[in-house]
């Protein structure tokens, strides 16, 4: 399978590709960043995005596209453009048919190291051991794009991988680690939901029962 994925952003949008088998050894395909101008008007700087991705997606042909999920910040102005950026990706995955997944940054750091608080010196160092890159891929934003990518492979991206039966080569160190943390996760969810398994009720019905109790 290759996944295409995307680090969104106005300024620097990181692209890596990676592709592997189920179970086996994950290779690189290509990384990179696209960049505007801060000084172009937006939508020019969505255009020239969409240009350079379509580009991409035309030269790799992807199974699959990864993007990171958005999440909350302070600065409402630079998560705007984060959000912005990332319908690019989106839509040419929808125009193409392909299935898209959206990891957060938790996500992606656990899948890479087993820690879903590693900094970006550790991700980075992983990604490169990972890929057996000879050098570790810049600037951040290439890394991070990588490391999305190698999250969707072992995030389980289709069943059959989510499976790991004693048939198949056992998943790497890093993607069982994370495949455990999952499951634990899952786990303390399922617990949790048992606390509210009674069915809401509409104020109407509540209403009704409230009146035929009483005298």
């Amino acid at each position: 399978m290759r996944v295409l994925a995307v680090d969104p952003g106005l300024t620097r949008c990181g692209v890596g590709v990676v592709q592997g088998a189920l179970g086996g050894r994950l290779q690189i395909v290509t990384v990179g960043v696209i960049r505007t101008g801060a000084d172009t008007p937006l939508h020019e700087r969505l255009h020239e995005l969409q240009v350079e991705l379509e580009a991409v997606f035309e030269r790799t042909r992807p199974d699959a596209v990864a993007v990171e999920r958005m999440f909350a910040r302070n600065d409402v102005s630079t998560i705007m453009g984060t959000a912005q950026a990332s319908a690019v990706p989106m839509l040419a995955a929808a125009s193409r048919g392909l299935p898209l997944g959206l990891h957060t940054p938790s996500e992606v750091k656990a899948a890479v190291t087993g820690n879903g608080r590693a900094d970006k010196a550790q991700v980075t160092a992983m990604v490169t051991r990972i890929l057996g890159l000879e050098s570790a891929p810049k600037p951040a934003d290439a890394a991070d794009a990588l490391a999305l990518a190698i999250c969707h492979h072992w995030r389980g991206a289709g069943a059959a991988r989510r499976a790991n039966t004693d048939g198949e080569r056992p998943l790497a160190p890093a993607a069982a680690q994370y495949r455990a943390a999952e499951a634990a996760a899952a786990r303390r969810s399922r617990s949790a939901a048992k606390q509210y398994r009674e069915p809401l009720r509409s104020s109407a019905t509540r209403d009704a029962t409230t009146r035929g109790a009483r005298p």
